[in-house]
């Protein structure tokens, strides 16, 4: 695991992996994690860390807005986002980067249009906005009255705006989102595969068809509001609070977030350890009366192809929520039977609505979504969801499997149970659940903690190998 180095104790980041500092060992100046399924948000204390020069969280699973914070990092030279899971417009304030050379915000879920401030970068030249979902023109000039170099160095005696005043801009990659209008003649030196699937009006580039820029994903206007004036169901613009409920600390731990809180929670501790030094800050540390209120964009159309059960229903497959086979503090556990249907496990979390944030829903429905996907008969289904707000519901429904785990069967059963051929059946049976999750299913699936506590077993035998989000629920019970 990249984070294995990472010790909170450690008064010294500059050993962690991923972790490079400068030459006297009191600044850091990059951050490389590149490739490890990260998943979390992205902390707008990440702004503070005022000598990075690099932060690279190339190839993650990163959810949420890009903080508008990171335009405070006056020495970041390269900024690199690319192939994460990042929803919302791109912040004005990265036109503040000054040091910046290369941006790469490619393949991710963007939206919105390309702030024209972008021009102001002078020392910017790699620009990779490929594979989102913004729209509206690309913004080069209120001029069209100038020339260009191979290379993008511009005269004109007139007031440029947009990415023509970007003198130094070599590589440009604006391809497969939803700009209308034309090229800029500015950037008539880049290739013209960098401008193809977009609806532009140029007849000799390969542009999407006009039925799906009709439908081009709407323009999305940044607010931030009370959460106490906002219905449960539309939680997307939510103050996110100071202190988080125990039952989504937990949900981080075992789902793969663990990942993204341990790398604040180990830096901050490190930096705080530090803070004899006068050059290190401590970016994350924040006083309990602080509050934020942050964006955060939900996709409507996330669970769109995922069941959704009424509470109704599940109350009658629960027997009134009387049917409890396990709890915690952040959960309750009921075995049911839908009618018609299998045997479930459902897990209802504990959690007052007054406590439930935009990026608690954006969570809870990423993490539904993540597990939807999920079609195997080695591995652990699930078969839908409850969100309702009167009363407030947030349900998870699982496929429940009655022979309980591997380990119980080993530790605890009588070992008859388990005949030659069971244990074969079960061991072929986890192989390809493990094959399943990590070579078919794109992107792979993680599984962090592979035991005889996390393969279930059906009343047939047949092993059901939990990934980490399931395993957390089902553990509750």
């Amino acid at each position: 695991m990249v984070l294995s180095s990472w010790n909170a104790l450690d008064a010294d980041p500059c050993g962690w992996s991923g972790i490079s500092c400068s030459f006297a060992g009191d600044h850091v100046v990059k951050i490389n994690i590149t490739g490890y399924s990260l998943r979390g948000f992205l902390a707008p204390e990440l702004g503070q860390i005022k000598f990075l020069q690099q932060l690279i969280l190339h190839g993650n699973n990163l959810i949420g807005i890009i903080p508008k914070e990171l335009g405070m990092l006056k020495y970041l030279q390269v900024l690199d986002l690319g192939a994460n899971q990042l929803t919302g417009p791109i912040p004005p304030e990265i036109a503040n980067l000054i040091s910046v050379i290369k941006i790469n915000l490619q393949s991710n879920g963007l939206t919105g249009s390309l702030p024209p401030e972008l021009g102001n970068l002078k020392s910017l030249q790699e620009l990779r906005l490929d594979r989102n979902r913004l729209q509206g023109s690309v913004p080069a000039s209120s001029s069209s009255d100038f020339t260009s170099s191979a290379y993008g160095m511009y005269a004109s005696n007139t007031n440029l705006t947009g990415l023509c005043q970007a003198s130094e801009l070599k590589v440009a990659d604006f391809s497969y989102n939803f700009f209308t209008g034309s090229i800029p003649k500015c950037l008539g030196y880049l290739p013209s595969t960098s401008f193809q699937g977009n609806c532009l009006q140029n007849k000799d580039l390969r542009q999407r068809s006009s039925s799906l820029c009709d439908h081009a994903p709407p323009a999305r206007t940044p607010q931030t509001t009370n959460p106490k004036q906002q219905p449960a169901e539309d939680l997307s613009n939510q103050h996110r609070r100071a202190s988080k409920p125990a039952w989504l600390l937990a949900l981080e731990i075992v789902t793969g977030t663990m990942v993204g809180c341990l790398f604040l929670i180990a830096f901050i501790t490190a930096l705080q350890r530090c803070k004899d030094k006068s050059s290190l800050i401590i970016p994350w540390k924040k006083s309990s009366s602080q509050k934020d209120h942050v964006t955060v964009y939900i996709d409507s159309e996330m669970l769109k192809d995922v069941v959704r059960f009424s509470r109704m229903e599940l109350e009658v497959a629960c027997e009134d929520f009387s049917n409890i086979i396990g709890s915690s503090p952040d959960s309750l556990v009921y075995k049911g039977t839908v009618k018609g249907g299998p045997e479930i496990a459902v897990i209802s979390l504990c959690i007052k609505e007054e406590h439930w944030t935009g990026y608690l829903e954006l969570y809870f429905q990423r993490e539904v979504a993540d597990l939807a996907r999920l079609n195997n008969e080695n591995a652990g289904k699930l078969l839908g969801y409850c969100s309702e707000s009167t009363p407030f519901t947030r349900m998870l429904v699982f496929e429940y499997a009655s022979n309980g785990t591997l380990y119980e069967h080993l530790h605890y059963g009588e070992g008859c149970q388990l005949s030659w051929t069971r244990r074969m059946k079960i061991i072929i049976g986890i192989a390809r659940g493990l094959k399943y999750f990590h070579a078919e299913l794109d992107p792979p699936f993680t599984i962090s903690e592979l035991n005889s506590s996390s393969v279930y077993l059906t009343e047939d035998f047949s092993p059901k190998v939990l990934s980490d989000a399931s395993l957390y629920f089902y553990k509750q019970g």
